[in-house]
């Protein structure tokens, strides 16, 4: 990924609100499975580490890209942004080249 398409994204993610939120309990199974499902049908979402988990927000951010295959666009603070295009042709966000 390119420099110029990681900014779009992160342009993209300015507007958007974390929607799954980390907690005490850690990187299960269940969350995973979750960040998976909503990576399927959104592309890009932006997730945050509750004030109660002692995880760094930069290693969950890798764990979860290498996990499921997504690239890290940004972490900021407690807050993170995962991309990863979907799987049939009629992609919802088109990358600048």
């Amino acid at each position: 990924m390119t420099s110029k398409q990681r900014a779009y994204l992160r342009g993209l993610a300015s507007t958007q609100e974390a929607i799954l939120s980390l907690g005490k309990e850690g990187l299960t199974p269940e969350f995973t499975k979750s960040v998976e499902d909503a990576l399927a049908a959104r592309e890009l979402i932006k997730l945050s580490i509750q004030k109660n988990c002692d995880l760094d927000p930069r290693e969950v951010c890798d764990v979860l890209a290498e996990r499921l295959h997504a690239e890290p666009v940004q972490v900021i603070g407690r807050k993170f942004v995962l991309y990863r295009p979907g799987k049939d042709k009629k992609r919802k966000i088109e990358l600048p080249r």
